[in-house]
């Protein structure tokens, strides 16, 4: 819970980093009863519209092009260890299986790896995070679920993370082309 309400992005995905290190070495055992907060921390940037105000980009070879494309996977991947994180501190007291936990820490951590080489890339274009709106879709469906785990379940990975995946060959294949 308290890594959650962390505002600065790439902090957020160092601490999930080394809180899941110590969950598998075992030196944490337990992830507390803390509720989580029903927002997670953000940062001043980006700015946060409703989905269908964020500006559709062109994502080319261009440097903006790379920008936004890049930008955008990061702000869904903040998401994604947010989500990971509520989903292993906002169901404690329902007495699952310790391997649940393991599931969505190793999510969040892996979602943390990730949006820490995009903000380097993102640097390495002369860009951060932050840099262009965005949509807080995700984090709006995380909280409708907050109440029920199986809606949670079945609205995060099974609705939302399969809309993500439907899109995914066509990235691959513009990728390939950029």
């Amino acid at each position: 819970a308290a890594i959650l309400a962390i505002c600065d992005p790439a902090e957020k995905a160092r601490q999930t980093r080394r809180l899941v290190t110590g969950w598998r070495a075992g030196t944490i055992r337990d992830l507390g009863t803390t509720l989580p907060p029903d927002r997670p921390g953000r940062p001043a940037r980006p700015e946060l519209k409703p989905p269908r105000e964020v500006p559709r980009r062109r994502i080319g070879p261009s440097p903006g092009g790379r920008i936004a494309l890049l930008h955008a996977i990061a702000h869904i991947g903040l998401n994604a260890i947010d989500l990971a994180l509520d989903m292993a501190c906002r169901y404690t007291d329902a007495a699952l299986p310790r391997a649940f936990y393991d599931d969505w820490l190793g999510v969040a951590d892996d979602e943390a790896r990730h949006f820490l080489m995009l903000n380097d890339r993102l640097a390495g274009l002369d860009a951060a995070y932050g840099d262009l709106p965005a949509h807080d879709g995700l984090w709006q469906a995380a909280q409708e679920t907050a109440h029920d785990l199986l809606a949670r379940l079945a609205i995060a990975p099974l609705v939302l993370e399969a809309r993500g995946l439907d899109v995914t060959p066509a990235m691959i294949d513009r990728l390939r082309d950029i």
